[in-house]
């Protein structure tokens, strides 16, 4: 047999032979912006009582004019992760026991596990087909009276339905979060997201394309749920009664802050979201080009209205079309040299958290809480699309970033060429 051609899973030599490189986008200014931290021997500012430094330090406090300034919101409250972002802005909402949250199915766990933070449940919702983010109509249908909000996760970097979500959100006087974590700098009908619901999540986590190591900030127009969030932020109930606050429903708080050098990079790492955005849609686009050329592959669908900044590059993967099956074109574009994964994640509702519904302690809160009203249903089969796109049809790459180039996409989609090209041989191989 002829190895110039043939795949490497069949012994043929892999398209790309050495490891791909890791993303990194840290430079001088941000070097220069952590030693300006270390020898000014501060390295957090805040301090868990009323007065200045409840609001943290001088680099915490920059951060957070630069997120207002670039994305135009009145108000931005640092983290230390995205996750506490979250928990800041669910609680901020005043739920808890009893309440119910929308939620995808299809998204990093803490998605979901913040709503239960607060005592509340997450109601999972089924997806769009094609984006992958939490679905309109189906948000409608999901609706009760114990319902009291929506967590929209902008996926893989681009918006969920926003001004749909929005409406409905408005319509039954619901709170919409965005968990923003995946999508800085997208558009969604020439707003960013991350600004159009009540609060919007970011993250700084160490391979976001914005990072710090750890951290995040959440946006907001709201000066209420501002305040509340920065209440959970730095132990809300022992400042409540020196800042003459009436209403303490969850100001309970917790140490969410960031550091001074986390701030210090991510103040500069915002400083340069277009441009670390720039390079990740060229490399996309050029993935586009080439992949939609091959049978039985769909590369990203962009919804009208909306810009993707690809975080990561999904595909959808046709199987009668291919003769593999998508986990045996999976691992043979793998053994290229490159990374493809199929799926995503387990749909949240199928793990033993969910399954179980065991959380905090051993009744099972907050899921006993509901139990008098609702059954809470987490079954397989509530989310169908879900599903089928994690058990059969998604597949997702993290190539694009830099310092990977044109020609690394280009020999992605010629891996890819080469795998189609040799199905029959690889089934006949027994590949699994």
């Amino acid at each position: 047999m002829n190895k110039l051609n043939l795949p490497a899973i069949l012994g043929g030599s892999p398209i790309r032979s050495i490891p791909l490189p890791r993303y990194n986008m840290i430079g001088a200014e941000e070097k220069a912006a952590v030693m300006d931290v270390l020898n000014s021997g501060e390295l957090s500012g805040f301090v868990a009582s009323s007065g200045p430094e409840f609001h943290g330090g001088e680099q915490v406090q920059a951060l957070e004019k630069a997120f207002c300034e670039k994305f135009g919101s009145l108000h931005a409250i640092s983290v230390n992760s995205a996750t506490s972002g979250l928990h800041c802005a669910l609680a901020a909402m005043g739920i808890g026991p009893g309440d119910e949250v929308l939620v995808p199915p299809y998204t990093m766990s803490a998605s979901a596990t913040t709503v239960l933070f607060t005592g509340a449940v997450p109601i999972f919702v089924d997806v769009e087909d094609s984006y992958f983010c939490i679905d309109p109509k189906r948000v409608e249908q999901a609706i009760t009276a114990r319902t009291k909000g929506i967590v929209a996760v902008n996926l893989f970097g681009q918006s969920a339905n926003l001004n749909a979500l929005r409406k409905i959100a408005d319509e039954h006087n619901l709170f919409l979060v965005e968990d923003n974590a995946q999508a800085p700098g997208a558009l969604h009908h020439e707003k960013f997201t991350g600004t159009i619901g009540d609060a919007g999540v970011f993250s700084f986590n160490r391979h976001k394309t914005m990072q710090s190591g750890e951290g995040g900030v959440v946006l907001t127009n709201d000066g209420d749920l501002a305040l509340r969030m920065r209440l959970m932020r730095n132990h809300g109930e022992v400042v409540v009664g020196a800042m003459n606050i009436s209403n303490i429903v969850n100001t309970v708080g917790l140490n969410y802050r960031m550091t001074e050098m986390e701030a210090a990079v991510a103040r500069v790492q915002v400083s340069r979201l277009d441009a670390l955005n720039a390079p990740r849609i060229a490399l996309a686009n050029r993935l586009t080009e080439g992949l939609q050329t091959l049978d039985g592959i769909m590369p990203p669908q962009i919804a009208e209205g909306n810009t993707h900044v690809y975080y990561f590059y999904p595909l959808l993967f046709d199987a009668s079309q291919t003769a593999l099956s998508r986990e045996q074109f999976c691992k043979s574009v793998e053994a290229e040299g490159f990374t493809l994964r199929a799926g995503y994640v387990k749909p949240l509702y199928l793990e033993p958290l969910y399954q179980q519904k065991i959380c905090f302690g051993r009744e099972g809160f907050p899921f006993s809480a509901n139990t008098a009203n609702r059954d809470l249903v987490y079954e397989k089969g509530i989310c169908p699309v879900v599903e089928d796109l994690a058990e059969n049809r998604l597949m997702v790459t993290n190539i694009t970033y830099p310092p990977l180039t044109i020609s690394d996409m280009d020999d992605f989609v010629e891996a890819c060429r080469r795998v189609l090209a040799h199905a029959e041989e690889i089934i006949d191989a027994g590949i699994t």
